[in-house]
């Protein structure tokens, strides 16, 4: 597994009394770099936004109720946030009322996001952005004479982790990111109707 820069940042600021919110845009790896952060733990409950019941568990939260969804779990990671109705206000409940538990948000639209978080969770976040592998990242991985070879291939092809990690297939994941991630939330950021024009 390829080591990211965010993930000793990120250590460092758990349990500091405040929420972490990493965005960047889908497939950089941000469940990857919690997964790797928190690998062997068995305290932390992991939620999506994807999925319906948590959704619905969220939809008028109060303190006690979450605190019994919670448990015994004293890290709470919540991927895809912006898909919560006023994630902004939920996750400040969550971080006022909840404060043994270290709140995790992350997600992909990263200016849906920003944008509902920013007013509630003003002074209660450490925020990150989290881009695609770098070239001091791979040099890391690999070394240095290895990635300078590459660097042609890297210019054209970029360094998304699933496309540095499948070569042969370039094409094809950086066609089926565009087609099922990108143009997904431009059209949902912007309200595009003729997504056709846009493909065009």
């Amino acid at each position: 597994m390829i080591d990211r820069t965010l993930e000793k940042t990120i250590f460092g600021r758990l349990n500091t009394g405040r929420a972490i919110v990493i965005m960047g845009a889908r497939q950089v790896g941000k469940t990857t770099l919690l997964q790797k952060v928190f690998s062997g733990n068995e305290d932390v409950l992991w939620l999506s936004g994807d999925s319906p019941d948590v959704v619905k568990l969220l939809e008028s939260p109060s303190a006690e109720r979450l605190r019994l969804y919670f448990g015994n779990k004293r890290t709470v990671v919540l991927d895809e946030a912006q898909l919560i109705p006023d994630i902004g206000l939920k996750l400040k409940l969550i971080t006022d009322y909840i404060k043994d538990v270290q709140l995790i948000a992350t997600g992909s639209s990263s200016f849906e996001l920003a944008n509902r978080l920013n007013e509630p969770l003003t002074g209660r976040k450490w925020e990150y952005q989290l881009f695609p592998l770098s070239f001091s990242e791979m040099v890391k991985h690999h070394g240095l004479l290895t990635e300078k070879r590459s660097l042609m291939h890297r210019l054209v092809f970029g360094y998304y982790p699933d496309v540095v990690t499948h070569t042969g297939d370039e094409k094809t994941i950086l066609r089926l990111l565009t087609d099922s991630y990108l143009y997904k939330d431009i059209l949902m950021l912007e309200n595009i109707k003729k997504s056709e024009k846009l493909v065009k």
